[in-house]
């Protein structure tokens, strides 16, 4: 069969999509061992995961971004789950770091601004993900500070208000929300060890990250079907009668 009879004879196939849009965990997540690496292995073959993560990003320039990665398009072109993850910038301390610095009203105000911005372009709040920041481990992020010769510039009390924010808008807006924040520090275990830097997931913390992660993404893909035939069920004499349907199996 002809590469150009294939083209005439298939439909467009089209890969549904999982986004993940956050700060620098986030752009870090498709590392070795990563919770984005691990969310994408889970999905493969039936979503693209796309990591938007933006090392340094608070929400107030994310939000100004957002709609230059979703536009609104056909409801098959809107992703099936958005997780938004900020708050570990934002929450740095105003004196200490002004330019990534929010203060929290405007947080909330910008992560209430995304979600309806989301539901405008027809990602409703049912596949969205709020994700509060992790615990702040001050002890070893002063050490980090001190190396860029700079002093302490977050506290984790402060960030614990903005995933309280966090959790405020999802419960709001009727999104599902991750509170890392308090997980991590449950029973008041040492969340350290979650940490590679006092700020930043080390391998253990993108283990948790996942694991926490995944079921809330799982309810929202599970009706996917895996995409393409499995090779054993492909038609050998003609192939193309197996290969060129809907795309799913």
């Amino acid at each position: 069969m002809a590469l150009s009879e294939a083209v005439a004879g298939g439909s467009h196939l089209l890969w549904p999509r999982v986004l993940l849009f956050g700060d620098s965990i986030t752009q870090f997540s498709f590392q070795q061992g990563g919770w984005g690496a691990s969310l994408a292995d889970m999905l493969v073959r039936k979503c693209d995961v796309l990591n938007r993560g933006f090392s340094g990003y608070n929400t107030r320039w994310a939000k100004i971004i957002l709609p230059r990665l979703v536009r609104k398009g056909s409801g098959l072109d809107s992703p099936v789950a958005v997780t938004i993850f900020f708050g570990a910038n934002d929450s740095a301390l105003k004196d200490e770091n002004p330019k990534q610095h929010v203060p929290l009203e405007e947080f909330v105000a910008n992560l209430r601004s995304m979600v309806r911005y989301l539901r405008s372009v027809d990602v409703p709040e049912g596949r969205l993900i709020l994700i509060t920041p992790p615990p702040l481990c001050e002890a070893a992020w002063a050490q980090e500070c001190l190396q860029q010769g700079c002093k302490l510039n977050r506290l984790n009390s402060v960030v614990g208000e903005y995933a309280r924010g966090c959790l405020q808008v999802a419960q709001d807006c009727g999104a599902e929300a991750l509170d890392l924040w308090t997980l991590m520090q449950k029973d008041g275990q040492d969340f350290s060890s979650y940490l590679s830097d006092g700020l930043h997931l080390s391998p253990k913390g993108n283990e948790f990250v996942f694991s926490h992660l995944w079921p809330l993404i799982e309810k929202k893909v599970s009706s996917l079907p895996f995409l393409l035939p499995y090779w054993r069920d492909i038609a050998e004499a003609r192939p193309e009668l197996s290969l060129l349907g809907d795309g799913d199996h």
